[in-house]
């Protein structure tokens, strides 16, 4: 024969209300927690209509930043770590593509224009794709091509940061 403990027994016979009133407090935890989530999704398509109108602007600026070897851009919206990779094979950080930047001897660029950019948000992230053609010197050596691209985007509290980039040369047609 199994005995209840004395602490169960006082609730012996009122079950029901306890079992009510767990379904009650259960219900309204789980309606408080999904409430920030359901208001957030009413502002969603909005949010992502602007998301992708600064990021656009934004990789506009970048271009007109490199044609105009002017760091302020890549110094103000480069994560302090981001990591690029180049088309060329080679890694970039923020502090490499700075310095990079001031040698424009070795490093510069003549022409680029942006084609085929598409932007699409999730929650505090953002990804760009495009593609970029560019006549340039990259470390001394000059190129001339077409490359594909990818930027990640976090909405952090200064705004959005491109936290990380990747371009490859496009198939030549």
């Amino acid at each position: 024969m199994v005995e209840s403990s004395p602490i169960q027994r006082p609730f012996i016979g009122r079950k029901c209300g306890m079992t009510r009133r767990f379904v009650a407090c259960a219900l309204s935890v789980v309606a408080i927690a999904a409430a920030p989530a359901l208001l957030a999704g009413q502002d969603q398509k909005s949010a992502g209509a602007d998301a992708t109108a600064v990021i656009t602007k934004m990789e506009n600026e970048a271009i007109k930043a490199g044609l105009a070897n002017d760091p302020a851009w890549y110094q103000k919206y480069l994560a302090s770590d981001f990591t690029g990779g180049t088309s060329q094979g080679t890694w970039d950080t923020k502090p490499s593509l700075l310095a990079d930047m001031k040698d424009t001897k070795n490093n510069n660029t003549s022409t680029q224009t942006l084609s085929d950019l598409k932007v699409r948000q999730h929650g505090d992230l953002a990804i760009a794709t495009y593609s970029t053609t560019y006549d340039g010197m990259y470390h001394g050596e000059k190129y001339a091509r077409t490359v594909l691209c990818t930027d990640t985007f976090q909405h952090q509290s200064a705004g959005w940061m491109l936290m990380a980039g990747h371009c490859s040369e496009a198939a030549k047609k």
